[in-house]
């Protein structure tokens, strides 16, 4: 197995997540970012959350890679440098990684190391022959990410489940940005991009009926707990996400059963009953939206993949001016 270790640690603070809980609590509104989720547990939640029958994203990609992923390899070429951010179980990259010839490589990027490592280990007893860089590290602060030793190789970020989709639009072009840099000079992209839709269909994807969900939005909380020492009601907080058609995007919000407080050291946070805090948005684009914040970035969309439906689409992007471009949609 050619698995490079021990992970390299790239701009992961001890002391981010309780700086950021304080300020959040501090504000009005208050929101946490989405990032703290995943801890073990919050990893463990949302790989359920993708077993479950209203969660269709996860299950529609995964389609569209299955089918498509051949002609994708051929787009990016079979030995590039697969650059996954956001990398967590890596439960659809083989679907792509089984088209790339053995000396290709593949860098994982993941905020939280054990399933990082435990994804990357899996995915090189798989493909034995290619080379394995996990990276735990911020996909958020692509900047500080630096590899070295790919002279020559092209670079393709590939991103899929929708998770752009919690960045806002000014954040998606500012994400797309690093992530030009880093691929560089006929850099390419692979990126999952959840569309617009019935909003019953995506407010039931957000409100599971197992709670999977619930629990994922409630072990932040539980997560301030054990990690922060932070005193609090867990049974005071329900979680709750809607579809705000107005902004195009599903919001999620732990909300405030009672008059209550959270104590975090000598900081006493007071809630109303029914104030929130905001943990996520998960944005839905039509395929003319997210082009044109990706060309913002610089980006070229070159090829199009999308299910039968119309339920999620796969963009190819390239920073090669003299690729044919082919914007027509593939469906299944």
């Amino acid at each position: 197995m050619r698995f490079e270790s021990p992970v390299l640690q790239v701009n992961l603070d001890d002391d981010e997540f309780q700086a950021t809980v304080r300020d959040s609590l501090r504000l009005r509104p208050r929101a946490i970012p989405p990032k703290f989720f995943y801890d073990a547990r919050g990893s463990e939640l949302f790989d359920l959350i993708c077993t479950t029958p209203e969660y269709y994203l996860t299950r529609t990609e995964t389609g569209i890679l299955d089918e498509f992923g051949a002609e994708m390899a051929d787009r990016i070429g079979a030995s590039c440098v697969l650059i996954e951010l956001g990398s967590g179980s890596a439960s659809k990259t083989p679907l792509l990684l089984r088209h790339l010839a053995g000396d290709a490589a593949y860098v994982p990027i993941d905020i939280c190391a054990p399933p990082l490592l435990q994804s990357t280990q899996r995915l090189g007893i798989l493909f034995p022959e290619m080379y394995m860089h996990p990276i735990c590290a911020d996909y958020m602060r692509l900047s500080a990410v630096k590899l070295d030793g790919y002279a020559g190789r092209r670079r393709v970020i590939f991103f899929p489940g929708s998770s752009i989709g919690n960045c806002t639009p000014f954040e998606v072009v500012q994400l797309l940005r690093h992530a030009a840099q880093l691929a560089g000079t006929n850099g390419a992209m692979l990126i999952g991009v959840d569309s617009k839709k019935s909003p019953a269909v995506l407010n039931a994807a957000y409100n599971d009926a197992a709670g999977y969900t619930a629990a994922f939005n409630l072990n932040l909380l539980a997560r301030m707990q054990r990690e922060l020492g932070a005193q609090l009601d867990l049974d005071g907080f329900a979680h709750y996400a809607y579809y705000n058609a107005s902004l195009g995007r599903i919001e999620m919000h732990l909300v405030s059963q009672k008059r209550q407080f959270i104590k975090l050291e000598s900081e006493v946070f007071q809630f109303d009953e029914s104030e929130t805090i905001h943990t996520e948005n998960s944005y839905k684009y039509t395929v003319q939206e997210f082009q044109q914040l990706a060309r913002a970035a610089g980006w070229r969309p070159k090829m199009l993949w999308a299910d039968c439906n119309g339920l999620f689409n796969v963009h190819y992007l390239s920073l090669s001016s003299g690729e044919a471009t082919h914007l027509h949609q593939q469906s299944r």
